[in-house]
């Protein structure tokens, strides 16, 4: 048996009824241009269509504009994909002898810091990966390329 709510929203009546629900509009995305990103998530699932393996990416924008936005990349791993996946691998730091060695590793994309290419063509957006920002034998260059983006941290 649950104990009852003694709190009174009584008081609040007339004026809810007076109120109209706010339209609220869909999740804008963040518009198309260059960014630099932070990898935040990497995951392994499957495409709802196709059931083929993909890489799910969640990045984090950390320059110029809309810093701590959030894009999403999906990475469809298929016959005809592969030479892009492995390419995206690469730009990240991470090269593997075998792709099914891949799970294993995702932890290793994690925080790596890219500059990508958001495109959007129809109801398609696109995320291209351009280049790695930061590797661990240049510490501070990101900083220097992000420019005034970071100043104040």
């Amino acid at each position: 048996m649950s104990k009852r709510s003694s709190i009174d929203l009584s008081q609040f009546d007339d004026d809810f009824r007076g109120e109209q629900p706010e339209e609220r509009s869909e999740f804008e995305s963040v518009p198309d241009g260059k960014y630099q990103v932070t990898v935040e998530k990497v995951e392994m699932a499957e495409a709802q269509s196709t059931g083929n393996p993909m890489l799910k990416w969640t990045l984090r924008v950390i320059a110029p504009k809309f810093v701590n936005r959030l894009m999403w990349r999906n990475s469809v791993i298929t016959h005809n994909t592969l030479k892009y996946v492995k390419t995206d691998l690469h730009l990240c730091g991470l090269d593997l002898d075998k792709l099914s060695d891949l799970p294993k590793h995702l932890k290793k994309l994690l925080d790596v810091k890219l500059e990508v290419t958001k495109k959007t063509k129809g109801d398609n957006e696109n995320i291209f990966f351009n280049r790695r920002i930061e590797n661990d034998k240049t510490p501070g260059k990101f900083r220097k390329e992000a420019g005034d983006a970071l100043v104040p941290f």
